[in-house]
């Protein structure tokens, strides 16, 4: 078992390990001593696999027990759905002293997150992440949102857990193609700052616990130092600019996962074309995405693209802060126009 410390305005623990699920009651007790009522939150595809399990070890302690499900998907992460989890805490009476398990992806996660946040002004939550993705990244660092249907994670809060418990038996249950989009995640660690990490990961066989544990004490270091993403945080953004515009466009039928790969593959191509960046960089980080049969193209246009970012979160005016790899485990960041990040894009996808 592997624990990192994040110690942020509200420090907590995110804990990794393989059959580690059974401690979350007992934590709980811990965490939220006055707890005595626990909602769940999760998606109907967990809801199946993992939900009495779950409930089981609450029951044990003495915790009353709620559960609330959603549509798996991004389609979920919406207005009617946050507002229907609200009703459904009031409906259970929950109290300011109780807690939120968040039990699944990253969807479930942003949602329950904000909905945490924001119900009776704030209440204590528990993350579980059930996703490669999830584990090495939403998860972690207390970013929760919902989107709105002109863009993603527009409505949203910073509210940190009271603990993250990264149980790695629950990928077992995967699929395939779920994994994989979180090893886009982890792809983007490796080629922000740790090329030891990309050379773990073209290897055949993999310690996950490790894996995860040096992607979220990457996120914990770049967390604490900026918490709130005014700087050094932005880094994080590696592919996702790019990405969530064409999970936007495409209507979220694109996973994050996917979009992340192939917005990390254009703003890598970008940097190539305009002498940031050595080609090696770029065959390097497409050799890995194929590893993980990760696409590194699209065949939305760069007009489409560009439309999709203009409604981006991160974008400041008419700027944003553009994330520029350098060299394999280097990127800097760059503020520029939506007029030249227009012209990224379209070397991105032409060169």
């Amino acid at each position: 078992m592997i624990t990192i410390d994040v110690p942020v305005s509200k420090p907590y623990e995110v804990v990794i390990g393989t059959g580690i699920l059974s401690q979350i009651g007992n934590r709980l007790q811990q965490l939220v001593p006055q707890a005595k009522k626990i909602a769940i939150i999760t998606d109907d595809n967990v809801k199946t696999l993992y939900l009495a399990v779950v409930k089981q070890h609450l029951l044990t302690v003495g915790l009353e027990v709620v559960d609330l499900s959603i549509r798996p998907g991004e389609a979920s992460k919406n207005s009617d759905t946050y507002i229907k989890l609200q009703n459904g805490l009031a409906e259970a009476a929950l109290t300011g002293t109780d807690a939120i398990v968040a039990l699944g992806g990253g969807v479930v996660g942003d949602l329950a997150g904000f909905v945490a946040a924001t119900y009776l002004r704030g209440i204590s939550y528990v993350q579980i992440p059930t996703s490669l993705l999830a584990m090495v990244d939403s998860s972690v660092g207390g970013k929760t949102a919902i989107d709105l249907p002109v863009g993603k994670n527009l409505v949203g809060a910073f509210y940190q857990p009271v603990l993250v418990l990264c149980d790695t038996a629950l990928l077992e249950t995967l699929p395939v193609d779920i994994l994989n989009d979180g090893y886009s995640e982890i792809i983007k660690y490796g080629m922000l700052g740790h090329p030891e990490l990309l050379k773990t990961l073209a290897k055949d066989q993999l310690d996950l616990n490790e894996v995860v544990a040096t992607c979220v004490k990457m996120k914990s270091d770049i967390v604490c130092a900026d918490e709130f993403d005014k700087g050094i945080r932005k880094l994080l953004n590696f592919g996702h600019t790019i990405g969530h515009a064409i999970e936007q466009v495409s209507g979220y039928t694109v996973s994050h996962g996917k979009a992340v790969a192939i917005g990390m593959v254009m703003d890598t191509r970008a940097a190539v074309a305009l002498g940031y960046c050595p080609l090696e960089c770029l065959a390097l980080l497409r050799r890995l995405l194929e590893k993980y049969n990760l696409p590194s193209s699209t065949t939305y246009s760069a007009e489409a693209i560009y439309e999709g970012a203009t409604r981006d979160k991160k974008r400041e005016g008419d700027q944003l802060t553009n994330v520029v790899p350098c060299a394999v485990g280097k990127c800097e960041l760059t503020t520029i126009s939506m007029a030249e990040f227009y012209h990224w894009i379209k070397k991105g996808v032409n060169v």
